[in-house]
């Protein structure tokens, strides 16, 4: 069985617009609809002969009501199918008129587990359900070095990735951590400026001017290497990295300028997919959805407000997959209200705060499930009792557009077959060795083998250079081998939704703590460590504080120094670089991990000892071999 079908459970219904950008069924499906339509009409003529030939004493029984009312309703809906009037009458129909909303099973019971989870397994849950996350990788790669070299003691990317002079610093930023662009420009989209490069979109072609409009076209521009042939090689990796940071790309969202590549290409894009990272490449009309599989317990991935940033709760998410169980099988056109009772009444157990369905409903909206919301009314109509007489009547009239397919692609797990929350994270993210490993390589910062299964760890180590290998050529991404384990590089710092180094206060000041947290932990290469190695929480706090002595912070961080720990720690956490230690009645305890240190200046593996109380012993050499000695071995 199809792996969406088990996971939505959803019935296909061949309804909708012919062109299908706007929900339905997509193209074709214009004979379905009017094969329906014509069904309804001839079964609402035949009610109303029935009626008019037993009389008005039989229409008083219960089956003669049940007929009186199923023939007013179709007629209600029918008359209008001429053709100026069958748009706003289709409207009517599919806003609910007569129309049952009943929810998935799956995605009900996926809604209660996130109702009772807590906010770390949430996100676990959401990403091994959704599969939406984007991928993650670091950039600024360093220089080449031996692979069996640590992290903590090979060279750095300090010198590209940071720290400007502290001399001289413009209002509002910092200045060590202040980039020079012409150096190493921050880039967020395909099109880039500068020189060409192997994996960098054509750019596009601004709108003529009349006088130049008047002149004639320009020349048509196309990827071409030297000897001027296409290059296709080119655009399935661009393809392929649209789709690895953007799992649901549609022919008018804000990444339609891929989808063309990925249509073009997408057997291709198929094939290579599903043998590298057992990914399900579904390509439609009008979107491209890559199934991707989870990560696993404790993968720090999460769902945001798009318009906010603020992070997912259990409640958002538990919103969000309500209102999906219902948009899965619901008209094109739904009336606001309606979807608003109907989520209240298919689970009146899951209270819904109006913080959390606003984020659940714009999730929806920014993939495009759904069409345009009432403006401010989420909040205000979930909180409105249906019988409130002072409710919003704009939202209340307001009708949404539904799109179905879309809705149907959301989700990927398949919560039908699984147990309980953790029974569906733990089955998303099964495999086979190796295409664990290349699904971390591909999705996560750095993979290192302590972290490993014995199973995943013997494939890494026996296919360390081609396996890796195969994803960066695939992806157009460069290795970093080192001995606690692989990260595959972007230079570019496209393929990711966290960048360090980073624009803003924020990245920089952590950019900043990253910097002095290991050079003041880093291990020796005498000194025995298992690969991570613990912070203090003073060493932290004392850090940040000299941060926010030396450099310029906004207010809201001079103000409220727990709020720049608790985003600076985040954003060290998703990228991979610390990690906590839970503990039952305290906050989790810090660890620094070992690539982390690729942020650092170059190490000083012999450094000065120092003369406090804290400073580091100095290093044991031991003496030369005398002549005795040497004559003994």
């Amino acid at each position: 069985m199809d792996q969406q079908e088990y996971a939505v459970g959803a019935t296909r219904v061949a309804a909708g617009r012919p062109n299908g950008r706007t929900g339905g069924a997509g193209r074709g499906t214009a004979a379905a609809v009017l094969a329906v339509r014509e069904a309804v009409r001839t079964e609402a003529a035949g009610a109303l002969d029935a009626l008019d030939a037993v009389g008005t004493a039989d229409a008083s029984d219960t089956t003669g009501t049940t007929g009186t009312t199923d023939a007013a309703d179709a007629a209600d809906v029918e008359p209008g199918l001429g053709a100026a009037d069958g748009a706003d009458d289709t409207r009517a129909a599919g806003a609910g008129h007569g129309v049952a909303l009943s929810p998935d099973p799956g995605l009900l019971r996926l809604a209660h587990w996130f109702a009772a989870a807590t906010p770390g397994s949430a996100d676990d849950l959401c990403t091994a359900s959704f599969g939406l996350y984007p991928a993650r990788h670091l950039g600024a790669p360093a220089e080449p070095a031996d692979p069996d070299v640590s992290w903590w003691h090979g060279p750095t990317a300090h010198g590209l990735a940071s720290a400007r002079s502290r001399e001289t610093r413009a209002d509002g930023g910092l200045r060590r951590a202040r980039r020079d662009s012409a150096e190493l420009p921050v880039v967020r989209s395909g099109a880039k400026s500068g020189r060409p490069g192997r994996h960098r979109k054509p750019e596009r072609i601004p709108l003529m001017s009349e006088e130049a409009a008047s002149v004639g076209p320009p020349p048509l521009v196309v990827a071409q290497d030297r000897s001027g042939e296409e290059l296709p090689a080119a655009e399935r990796r661009i393809a392929a990295r649209l789709l690895l940071a953007h799992p649901l790309v549609t022919a008018s969202g804000p990444h339609a300028d891929g989808f063309p590549l990925i249509r073009r290409h997408r057997d291709w894009l198929a094939e290579r997919f599903d043998t590298l990272l057992g990914y399900r490449l579904d390509v439609g009309p009008w979107h491209a959805r890559l199934c991707k599989a989870g990560l696993g317990p404790g993968a720090a991935r999460r769902l945001e407000h798009p318009a906010t940033g603020a992070p997912f709760t259990p409640g958002g998410y538990a919103q969000l997959a309500l209102a999906l169980a219902l948009l899965v099988d619901a008209p094109e056109q739904l009336e606001y209200r309606r979807l608003l009772d109907a989520m209240r009444a298919a689970a009146p157990g899951l209270t819904a705060d109006p913080a959390d369905l606003d984020m659940a409903l714009a999730a929806l909206a920014g993939w495009q499930v759904l069409g345009e919301l009432p403006a401010g009314t989420a909040a205000d109509a979930s909180a409105a009792a249906p019988a409130d007489a002072d409710a919003d009547a704009s939202s209340d009239a307001f009708v949404l557009t539904v799109d179905r397919d879309l809705a149907r692609a959301v989700p990927v797990g398949p919560p039908a077959l699984a147990d309980d929350a953790a029974d569906l994270v733990r089955r998303a993210a099964e495999a086979e060795p190796a295409t664990a490993v290349r699904r971390l390589l591909a999705e996560t910062p750095a993979v290192l083998a302590a972290d490993l299964p014995e199973d995943c760890r013997t494939w890494l180590h026996e296919h360390r250079l081609s396996g890796p290998a195969a994803l960066a050529d695939f992806l157009g991404l460069e290795t970093e081998l080192r001995a606690e384990g692989v990260a595959l590089l972007d230079p570019a710092a496209e393929l990711t939704d966290l960048a360090l180094p980073g624009a803003g206060t924020l990245a920089q000041a952590t950019l900043l703590l990253v910097e002095r947290l290991v050079e003041e932990v880093r291990p020796l290469p005498a000194e025995t460590t298992e690969g991570d190695v613990p912070i203090a929480d003073a060493l932290i706090d004392g850090v940040l504080g000299d941060i926010t002595d030396e450099y310029g912070l906004p207010a809201r961080y001079l103000s409220d120094r727990t709020a720049l720990r608790r985003d600076a720690l985040d954003l060290l956490h998703g990228l991979g670089l610390i990690t906590p230690t839970p503990q039952p009645k305290r906050p989790p305890t810090w660890h620094l991990r070992p690539h982390a240190a690729r942020f650092a200046p170059a190490p000083d593996l012999h450094p000065t000892p120092g003369t406090g109380r804290h400073s580091r012993p100095a290093p044991f050499i031991p003496p030369p071999p005398g002549p005795r000695t040497e004559q003994r071995a």
